[in-house]
């Protein structure tokens, strides 16, 4: 059964803790595909809007007379075939958003975990403790645990709520709730670092 390290906020390892037998298999890279187009796909604001012919001011005279020319006969100027006519199937409002199965949702949060526990950039920690209450000492926490100028997410579940004070103004960091993250999440953000509290409750995620 594969286990995941558990160090203190000094970098120092403390214990360990099981995790499913699924994190010892190969990374499913098609499951994560699936979701991450999904997630992005409902991130899209899809107000992209051109005119057609109908929407546009003016138009209403025939821009020259019909023969004698020499030009192809037109009845209005904003027709889609005049220099600022209508445009003719242009993108218009709609919405991207679709969803996926929950089964699939949550086995592709599972191999983007594996995924990170594969190449050492998910980090657990028993607990995290602050008492100075400054954002310089969250900081030196990080560069213990080699998390420095590294994007990262972060799962405080279990620590005390001063831990969030400090921490919200470090660049590169976002803080989630374990029961809140999903693969976009995950596979954004170059570590992971939890609490031992958050991990147990996104492994009762995963059954």
């Amino acid at each position: 059964m594969p286990k995941l390290t558990v160090y203190n906020i000094e970098g120092k390892e403390t214990g360990s803790m099981d995790l499913p037998v699924a994190f010892e298999k190969d990374v499913n890279q098609d499951v994560i595909h699936q979701a991450i187009v999904m997630y992005q796909a409902n991130q899209r604001q899809g107000n992209a809007d051109t005119k057609v012919r109908s929407e546009i001011s003016g138009g209403g005279k025939k821009p020259f007379r019909q023969k004698g020319t020499g030009r192809a006969r037109q009845g209005s100027s904003r027709s889609p075939l005049m220099r600022h006519g209508g445009i003719v199937f242009g993108p218009q409002p709609r919405d991207f958003s679709y969803t996926v199965p929950k089964k699939v949702r949550i086995a592709a949060l599972t191999e983007t975990l594996k995924a990170k526990y594969k190449d050492g950039s998910l980090v657990c920690v028993d607990q995290i403790v602050i008492k100075s209450g400054k954002t310089k000492d969250f900081v030196a926490v990080l560069k213990n645990l080699k998390m420095s100028g590294k994007k990262v997410l972060a799962m405080f579940e279990g620590s005390e709520a001063s831990v969030e004070l400090v921490s919200r103004n470090v660049a590169r960091l976002q803080i989630f709730r374990a029961i809140d993250i999903n693969a976009l999440d995950v596979i954004k953000n170059n570590k992971i670092l939890v609490t031992k509290s958050a991990m147990e409750k996104l492994l009762k995620r995963l059954q």
